[in-house]
């Protein structure tokens, strides 16, 4: 099972636990990105995410059918779009698997490779603009 959004909405990340929880799997593991205050001396208020969604979509597919393949897992990426508030949640990353350490290196293969490739993201937070991994 692969979910992938982009969305307006809040992240609910109870609903989406539960989406992960299945019989054949003894792991779930879930990260939580919010928005922080500072950034190394910048400091940020709120943050508005904007997406090139159809090339968004399809990377962040990508790297859920990897995770899904090499871990047999389930996988649910969601990024919230625009305009975030300090302690917003701004992506969930869930990776449900049979044993734990293949749910530790799924979430943390995603998210790293977000924070690299994520140029289709692009935030701006009255500094100017950025891409995600930036």
């Amino acid at each position: 099972m692969i979910d992938v959004r982009l969305q307006h909405e809040p992240i609910d990340v109870g609903s989406s636990y539960q989406a992960l929880v299945n019989a054949k799997f003894g792991a779930v593991n879930m990260f939580v990105g919010t928005i922080r205050e500072w950034t190394g001396e910048i400091q940020t208020q709120t943050i508005r995410y904007t997406a090139y969604k159809e090339m968004a979509m399809k990377e962040l597919s990508k790297l859920a059918h990897e995770v899904e393949v090499k871990y047999d897992a389930d996988v649910i990426v969601i990024h919230r779009l625009g305009e975030l508030q300090l302690t917003d949640i701004a992506v969930f990353i869930g990776v449900a698997t049979p044993h734990r350490a293949a749910s530790y290196e799924g979430s943390r293969f995603i998210i790293e490779e977000l924070k690299k490739t994520g140029t289709y993201l692009e935030r701006r937070d009255g500094y100017g603009s950025c891409s995600m991994g930036r």
